[in-house]
């Protein structure tokens, strides 16, 4: 792997591992990375399509961003905090952003769209 490519997957992993945006099993998906290049560089290939698997899908969209401001997050966050995050989602999508704007959705989107797996 490209030191340049490494080194974007391995900042996004960091992220990923530790923004209280992520669910646990990502954080631990990223960790495991990040353990398995640490032992052995040579490894990052196959650690990054194990990698590329789990998040496949994962990044949520902005619509389901915005259904989620819409409903659940007033319960969640408040009336004020689900206002903020729906007007900040809705003019995303009219910037054409198509996931997520968390720092977990926004890394794993970044590291899929690296190998081809996502259009930003």
């Amino acid at each position: 792997m490209e030191k340049e490519v490494f080194d974007f997957v391995a900042e996004q992993c960091k992220i990923l591992a530790t923004t209280g945006s992520s669910k646990q099993c990502t954080k631990d998906a990223a960790q495991a990375w990040l353990d398995a290049v640490a032992a052995d560089e040579a490894a990052a290939d196959e650690a990054t399509a194990t990698l590329l698997d789990y998040l496949d899908g994962r990044p949520h969209s902005i619509d389901g961003t915005i259904a989620f401001a819409q409903g659940p997050a007033v319960a969640v966050m408040g009336q004020e905090a689900a206002d903020a995050m729906l007007q900040k989602a809705i003019a995303a999508k009219e910037a054409g952003v198509k996931f997520c704007l968390c720092d977990a959705c926004t890394a794993a989107s970044k590291i899929l769209a690296k190998f081809g797996r996502v259009e930003l």
